[in-house]
């Protein structure tokens, strides 16, 4: 801190830094080299014979270089020419240097013709020629001294044989920008490019060696250790078939992040990020139309269960950030909702933001938020999902899934909300376990309420709370909350989130940083995977088109196996699979099944004006049983009975644990 003072206290008093030195210094080369470049083209007209230039030349030159010399620094200055990084020295600085000795040249022409007389051309021309060779030179011959001692450095460090992806304008940016640095320890040796008129030749002394069929070829033959990605126009999908390529190498993975870096001209190494695995997955984002989501959150009260959760902050983040009336976080677990409250409150100060501690199992607790807060939308976050875990407790998934799903939902009603929109999982199509199945009960119990309330009928919706003497919600007893209830239900599935709590990529690194081994349940295991942004999205957009009862899809392209997934990221660390990190199956986890579906057959899709996003028709059920089933299921939840999962089997027709017989679609639509 004393250091940082002394400095502060030296600037004060005037002591110039570095770059000013050099700019004096560099200005006074200027005013030598002005001098020097006119009497050079003088002498050279009357062949460099001193004796036989005329006087009334000579006395023109004298009379008027000092002061034409002083007048163009100051044109110098203006034009920056003393301000710029002459080691990192561009095309722009060139413009810029050829420019201002143009217009002093001119002006010399003139200044001097008009005050002493008419001089021969070829001082006027030559004068300006030799002027601008000298500031030229001078200027750029430190870069050109750093670009020639990185030709002649060796590149046999391990870290310094780079292989760029990409002869285009950002490849020639990256390239440049390594070489106007000199960079000892990294050297770009070979470049690979598809276009065929571009293989061959040279960028910058670097050959383009061929295109991504080329990779392996040449990262043996040139020694290559790190390979830079430099097409940010590239796909998603464009980019995870040369990722795949470069994995198979053991090279550091680096890339440019996209377009955006390239319009702004912020093109260079330090921009350069190591390759995410959601690049690895190569799937275009969703790109949902947020200016009509947020429009519609814009002003409203918004409530989020689960708000500290993985997909319950980001909906916190971004709902936040479109001018919500009031922002309501609600968490039971409380380190959760803390840290998304600093978030939020550190960002947007001005949010009308909220945060309570609950469980949406607590009936009075969820009429309380709602009584208090009035949300008009809704997002439930809330729920357990730990596939293995809900197994061994499968009373606690039926009390916070389901049963926690039916208390915020009847609130919701009750109270006039407009939307409500359940968080669901592609785990609940034909679940094979406790977690999956909890899960379809979920979205069966929406669909009964916004069926119920469209048919006029919400008041056949039982309350299912187990507080004795909590008074009923229609508390004047005419049955107007029920008759005017307005709330519009909706589900929305989808697969696994990428960066979530509990997701297989960060156990993946976990195991990864420890040196193995790697644990696969299964080799032939696939899973569908989204970023938690596109998971967000889609929320967002059910919340705003939905009509109720939709259960909303994304069509999450191609699923992922598993097993590549964690030999991609083992190359991805720069090591090898099965040599440097072993990879062990473990078998399938209780209710664990080799693939996930996205849609139950019988339910189809139907388009949205977004090409990824489908509606499912949902699949028709008896609505009075699975009250009465419902009933039954919260009295085993709550009395921790053993056999409530063959009761769940009951009350999902769809429900079938590993190790029982899948039903035919026709039995699956007689069950239903």
């Amino acid at each position: 801190m004393e250091n940082g003072k002394q400095t502060i206290h030296k600037r004060k008093k005037g002591v110039p830094e570095q770059w000013q030195i050099l700019s004096v210094l560099m200005a006074i080369y200027d005013f030598i080299a002005i001098h020097g470049a006119y009497f050079l083209a003088l002498l050279a007209r009357f062949d460099f014979k001193y004796s036989e230039i005329r006087p009334i030349y000579l006395s023109a030159y004298f009379g008027f270089i000092t002061i034409y010399a002083l007048c163009a620094l100051v044109v110098f200055w203006f034009f920056r020419l003393y301000r710029s990084l002459w080691a990192y020295a561009s095309f722009a600085e060139l413009v810029r240097t050829l420019e201002a000795c143009l217009i002093t040249g001119v002006a010399h022409i003139i200044g001097i013709t008009v005050l002493f007389g008419r001089m021969p051309i070829s001082y006027y021309f030559g004068g300006i020629l030799l002027q601008t060779v000298l500031l030229v030179g001078i200027r750029f011959s430190y870069r050109f001294i750093l670009y020639e001692r990185s030709k002649r450095l060796p590149a046999g460090g391990p870290e310094g044989r780079i292989m760029l992806i990409g002869a285009g304008s950002s490849g020639q940016m990256i390239l440049r920008d390594l070489n106007s640095k000199g960079a000892q320890s990294n050297r770009v040796v070979c470049i690979i490019d598809d276009d065929p008129n571009k293989q061959g030749r040279f960028v910058e002394d670097v050959p383009v060696v061929g295109g991504r069929e080329d990779i392996l070829t040449n990262v043996d033959k040139y020694r290559v250790n790190k390979i830079y990605l430099a097409i940010p126009s590239a796909t998603a999908e464009q980019k995870r078939d040369i990722l795949s390529i470069c994995n198979e190498t053991d090279c550091q993975l680096k890339q440019l992040p996209g377009m955006y870096q390239f319009v702004k001209g912020e093109i260079s190494v330090s921009a350069m990020q190591d390759v995410s695995m959601e690049d690895l997955l190569g799937r275009e984002p969703v790109r949902a139309d947020m200016e009509e989501v947020f429009a519609f959150i814009h002003g409203k009260r918004v409530l989020v269960t689960g708000g500290g959760g993985s997909i319950g902050s980001e909906l916190c983040r971004q709902i936040a950030a479109h001018e919500p009336e009031q922002l309501v976080i609600f968490d039971i677990y409380e380190n959760n909702a803390y840290d998304i409250q600093l978030e939020l409150r550190d960002k947007y100060p001005e949010l009308n933001l909220v945060t309570l501690i609950g469980s949406v199992r607590d009936s009075r607790r969820m009429f309380q938020v709602f009584d208090t807060y009035r949300p008009q939308i809704v997002y439930h976050a809330a729920a357990h999902k730990h596939v293995p875990l809900m197994e061994d407790s499968p009373c606690e998934a039926i009390k916070n899934n389901a049963l926690g799903t039916y208390k915020t939902a009847y609130a919701a009603m009750v109270h006039g909300c407009e939307r409500f929109v359940l968080i669901s999982t592609d785990k609940a199509v034909n679940p094979t376990n406790v977690m999956g199945a909890s899960k379809r009960l979920c979205e069966m119990i929406v669909q009964c309420f916004d069926a119920k309330i469209k048919a006029g009928k919400a008041d056949e919706l039982p309350q299912l709370f187990t507080h004795v003497g909590y008074e009923n919600a229609d508390k004047d007893g005419t049955g107007r909350v029920f008759r005017e209830a307005k709330t519009e239900f909706v589900a929305v599935r989808f697969g696994n989130v990428l960066g979530s709590n509990g997701s297989v990529i960060p156990i993946f690194q976990r195991q990864i940083e420890k040196g193995g081994p790697v644990t696969v349940t299964h080799p032939d295991i696939i899973r569908y995977f989204m970023t938690i942004p596109e998971a967000v999205s889609l929320v967002m957009l059910a919340g705003t088109y939905a009509h109720g009862g939709e259960i909303f899809v994304l069509d999450m392209g191609s699923p992922v196996k598993i097993d590549t997934l964690a030999r991609n990221m083992i190359k991805h660390a720069g090591l090898r699979p099965d040599v440097d990190i072993q990879i062990e199956y473990t078998g399938l986890r209780p209710g664990e099944k080799l693939y996930e579906e996205k849609l139950m057959a019988e339910e189809g899709l139907r388009k949205t004006d977004n090409k990824l996003i489908h509606i499912g028709n949902p699949i028709p059920f008896d609505q009075d049983q699975l009250l009465i089933e419902l009933q039954a299921l919260m009295d085993a939840a709550y009395a921790n009975k053993a056999d409530i999962r063959e009761q769940l089997i009951a009350t999902v027709p769809t429900f079938h644990p590993v190790g029982t017989s899948q039903p035919t679609p026709a039995e699956q639509k007689k069950a239903g």
